[in-house]
């Protein structure tokens, strides 16, 4: 049974992200704005959510379940796919080569 690390939404963003339009796909999540939890043991990220709806520990819509480096983002249809933001290094940037410009 795999053990889900929560992460919670920060209070300050929840409304944000509640009145945000739904996307399809995969979620792209800023780890600045979610508090790493507690943890939960069970079968599947639904399983996680209905072993702690009813306590105080309920999972609410933008938190984040993580198990073994695979992230679901709690949405109002259900689980999605989620991964974290990594930003792009300067030294990532200038390694790549700039595209030659034509000019006519």
């Amino acid at each position: 049974m795999p053990a889900y690390q929560i992460h919670r939404l920060k209070d300050s963003l929840r409304q944000n992200f509640r009145w945000a339009p739904h996307t399809s796909g995969v979620t792209v999540a800023k780890p600045r704005d979610y508090d790493c939890a507690s943890t939960v043991d069970a079968e599947s990220p639904y399983a996680a959510w209905a072993a702690l709806r009813e306590t105080d520990q309920a999972l609410q819509v933008g938190d984040i379940l993580e198990a073994s480096g695979d992230l679901r983002i709690c949405k109002y249809v259900g689980f999605e796919e989620a991964r974290w933001l990594v930003p792009e290094t300067a030294s990532q940037a200038s390694a790549e080569p700039a595209a030659p410009v034509e000019v006519t």
